[in-house]
């Protein structure tokens, strides 16, 4: 991080001086090769999918409308320099940074500011979300915005500029397009993975018929999926009976996955209910009025599990 963020002594860095040389060299990288262009929409490469948590993936993607050509590559690359992706054991340097973008509380202060979807109230360093998006911001207001001064907006992070070419590399590396995917391939769990982080976020909110987030007191069912779903990018339909219809179902006997919706009813014409699958026969859904969003285990036999669908970009009406 920067001086605004923190000390030179970093979690995933090692701050030193480069000679005039090196200097030269970060410029030259920089003209032949500025990843901080590409927006949101550089595909993941297998380095990237390999390497970075589904979640933590996600994040980085979502976060950088905050910053107009900002690359998610750029964000991630931070992530991985600073904590390993937040698998850092304890996520705290000695200068008092925290979090797994490595946040002076302070600073953290002076970007936090609009709370993402799924972010904490009060906002946190500690999390993901929170952390994410507020580094967005602070890139943004260094130079990152349109990909203007990518190298000073890496620098005012952390004021080394082996830290910059370092970032450079890494984001390079991830920024290497992969191959399309189908719906229910490998990178599709990168949207179940915050599907279920959104979903596991609204436990205890309160059902509420017709709900569709906190701002209307709560959710029902299909307004929680729908709103899980939103948080990916994927728009799904707003009742039950609309999403299962919507598919795409899984054939019988499919293996569920975290992020599948399972559909409930008399028949799978008559559709009122429906939850989002979590692994080990586990569910979370928003149950009946006088209730709250819970995560419970799930029982799919008898007559009225109707079947389960895997909403994808792809899937996606």
């Amino acid at each position: 991080m920067s001086l605004l963020t923190k000390a030179t002594t970093t979690i995933g860095c090692t701050l030193m001086a480069l000679p005039l040389l090196a200097v030269f060299l970060v410029a030259a990288l920089l003209n032949s090769f500025i990843p901080g262009s590409g927006g949101s929409t550089t595909a993941p490469g297998k380095n990237a999918l390999t390497d970075i948590p589904p979640a933590m993936l996600t994040l980085y993607r979502q976060a950088t409308p905050q910053c107009p050509g900002l690359s998610w590559t750029i964000l991630a690359a931070i992530g991985k320099a600073e904590t390993d992706h937040g698998r850092h054991p304890t996520m705290t340097s000695p200068a008092g940074a925290v979090g797994p973008m490595q946040f002076l509380p302070s600073t953290f202060k002076l970007y936090a500011y609009p709370v993402p979807a799924g972010g904490k109230r009060p906002p946190t360093p500690w999390d993901p979300i929170d952390a994410v998006f507020a580094a967005a911001r602070l890139l943004c207001a260094h130079g990152a915005r349109g990909g203007k001064n990518l190298q000073r907006a890496i620098y005012a992070y952390n004021p080394s500029h082996a830290y910059v070419t370092g970032v450079l590399r890494i984001a390079r590396r991830y920024a290497t397009a992969a191959p399309a995917t189908s719906p229910g391939s490998p990178a599709d769990s990168t949207h179940a993975s915050a599907v279920v982080i959104f979903a596991r976020r609204q436990i205890g909110t309160p059902y509420v018929w017709g709900g569709d987030g906190p701002a209307e007191g709560g959710f029902d069912c299909s307004g929680l999926t729908k709103a899980a779903y939103a948080h990916t990018g994927i728009t799904i339909p707003r009742v039950a009976q609309a999403q299962y219809n919507a598919g795409p179902r899984l054939p019988a006997g499919t293996p569920l996955l975290p992020g599948d919706l399972l559909f409930f009813g008399t028949s799978p014409h008559a559709i009122t209910h429906v939850g989002i699958y979590t692994g080990s026969h586990r569910m979370i859904d928003a149950p009946h009025p006088g209730a709250v969003v819970r995560e419970n285990t799930v029982r799919l036999t008898g007559t009225t599990y109707q079947g389960a669908t895997r909403p994808s970009l792809r899937g996606a009406p």
